[in-house]
C-alpha cells in the first residue's frame, strides 16, 4: 500500500503534519476524516521517509498510557475496536493517532489486535506482539496489558537512572578537558616565554607540561581528529561487520564497572521479560527466541540462543541457564526450586526482582562515588599543572639575593 505525507489541519484550526499509508488520496482524506483532520495536500512517498519524517515519535510513556487505557477498557467490557477509536480521538500525539486509525481498519477486515499490532512493527516490537497474542489465546490480555505497563515503566526509570549516571561524568570530562586545553593552550606558553628569558633548569615536571601544551598547540587539529575518525571507524566496522559487533558487545560487558553494572541491566530486563511471556502462556523455548532481541547485544543472545538448543536437546532450564556462565549461584539455584515445584513463573518473578534491586543499589552506588572521584581527579590535574608552573618559579624567588 503507498504511504503518503500529509498536511492537515485539525477543528480547532491547528495545523497537523504527518505520514499514513492509504490506496489512494481519496482514501487518506477518509481516513484523516476518521481522527478529525481535513486534508490540505498530500504527496506520495516511500514507506522509510513516511516513517522518518512523520509526526511526533511514539514514545515509551505513549506505550504505558497506551496499555492503561487498553487495560481498563478491557476490564469495563468495551469493544476493542470501540475502544481504540475513543482512545485515537483522545490523543494529542499525531504519528500514534495514524497508528491507531490502521490498527482499527484492520481490525474492521477481521483481523486480531495482535494481528493489527504486528503491522505497526515500529511501535510495538516483537515482545509486545507475542504477549497480546499469548494474552489473547488464553483469555488474559487485561493481565497482559497490566504487566507491560509495569514492564515499560520500570524500562523508563531504569533509563532514567542510567542517563543520571552517565550525564554528570560527561559534562565533568568536558569541563576538565576545556580547563586543561585553555591551560595547555594560553597559560603554559605564556609561563615558558617567561622562564626562557630567566634561563634556568627547568625540573622534568616542567619540561613534561611544556612538552604536552606544545604538541596540543602544534597538533590540535590532528587531536581533535584521529579520536572522532577512531570512533566513526569502529561504528562503521560495528555496523557492517557481525563479528565486530559481536567482539564490541563482549567488550562492553567487561569494562571496569561499567560492564557488570551493564550486564546486571540486561539480565534484569531478560528476566522481567522472561518471566511475562511465561506467565502469558508463551513456551520457554519460544520466549527463549524472542528473548534473544530484548538482550540487545549479541554475547548475551549468543548465550540465549545455545541455550535454547541445550533445551531443545533435552537439558533442563537450569542446566542451560548454569552452562551460560553469567548467571551466580544463587540464581541458578532459585531457578532450580521454581522448576522443580513447578512454580518457575515466580522463580523468574524472584529473579527479576534481585536484578532490579541491584542495578538500583549499583546505580546508586556508583552515583555516590562518582562526585568525589572526579573531583579528586581533576584536583590532581591542576595540582600537577600548578606544582610543574609554580616550582621554577620559586626556584629563581629562592635564589635571589635581597
Amino acid at each position: 500500500m503507498p504511504s503518503f505525507r500529509y498536511k492537515a489541519v485539525e477543528k480547532s484550526g491547528r495545523q497537523a503534519l504527518g505520514g499514513m499509508e492509504a490506496v489512494n488520496e481519496v482514501d487518506l482524506e477518509l481516513r484523516l476524516k476518521r481522527m478529525g483532520l481535513d486534508l490540505i495536500t498530500a504527496t506520495e512517498v516511500d514507506r522509510q521517509t513516511s516513517i522518518v519524517a512523520g509526526a511526533a515519535k511514539i514514545t515509551r510513556l505513549d506505550l504505558i498510557n497506551f496499555c492503561f487505557d487498553m487495560e481498563q477498557m478491557n476490564r469495563a467490557g468495551i469493544p476493542i475496536i470501540d475502544g481504540l477509536r475513543d482512545l485515537r480521538d483522545t490523543l494529542e500525539n499525531t504519528r500514534f493517532r495514524e497508528v491507531l486509525t490502521v490498527m482499527a481498519e484492520d481490525m474492521d477486515s477481521g483481523k486480531t489486535l495482535s494481528q493489527c499490532m504486528a503491522g505497526q512493527p515500529e511501535t510495538f516490537n516483537r515482545v509486545f506482539v507475542s504477549l497480546i497474542k499469548a494474552g489473547e489465546q488464553t483469555g488474559r490480555v487485561v493481565d497482559v496489558y497490566k504487566s507491560l505497563a509495569d514492564s515499560l515503566k520500570w524500562q523508563d526509570e531504569l533509563a532514567s537512572q542510567t542517563k543520571k549516571l552517565l550525564i554528570y561524568p560527561v559534562m565533568v570530562l568536558v569541563v576538565v578537558t576545556g580547563v586543561i586545553v585553555f591551560l595547555l593552550t594560553f597559560l603554559v606558553p605564556q609561563v615558558t616565554t617567561l622562564l626562557k628569558t630567566m634561563n634556568v633548569a627547568l625540573p622534568i615536571q616542567t619540561q613534561i607540561l611544556i612538552g604536552a601544551s606544545n604538541i596540543v598547540k602544534s597538533w590540535w587539529p590532528l587531536l581533535l581528529a584521529v579520536p572522532v575518525f577512531a570512533i566513526a571507524a569502529v561504528a562503521v566496522a560495528i555496523r557492517h561487520s557481525t563479528r565486530m559487533a559481536y567482539l564490541w558487545d563482549y567488550a562492553k560487558l567487561r569494562i571496569p564497572v561499567v560492564g557488570p553494572l551493564l550486564q546486571k541491566i540486561i539480565l534484569a530486563r531478560f528476566a522481567n521479560f522472561f518471566a511475562l511471556m511465561y506467565e502469558s502462556g508463551i513456551t520457554v523455548l519460544d520466549a527463549l527466541k524472542t528473548s534473544e532481541e530484548i538482550a540487545a547485544n549479541r554475547y548475551i543472545a549468543d548465550g540465549l540462543a545455545r541455550a535454547g538448543q541445550q533445551i531443545s536437546a533435552g537439558q533442563t532450564l537450569t542446566d542451560a541457564f548454569r552452562d551460560l556462565g553469567v548467571l551466580p549461584a544463587m540464581v541458578i539455584r532459585m531457578l532450580r526450586v521454581g522448576e522443580n515445584t513447578g512454580a518457575l513463573d515466580v522463580a523468574l518473578r524472584n529473579v527479576n526482582y534481585f536484578y532490579t534491586r541491584d542495578v538500583r543499589e549499583s546505580v546508586d552506588k556508583a552515583m555516590k562515588m562518582l562526585e568525589p572521584t572526579l573531583t579528586m581527579g581533576l584536583g590532581l590535574v591542576m595540582a600537577f599543572i600548578m606544582w610543574a608552573v609554580l616550582s621554577p618559579v620559586y626556584d629563581i624567588l629562592g635564589k635571589l639575593k635581597i
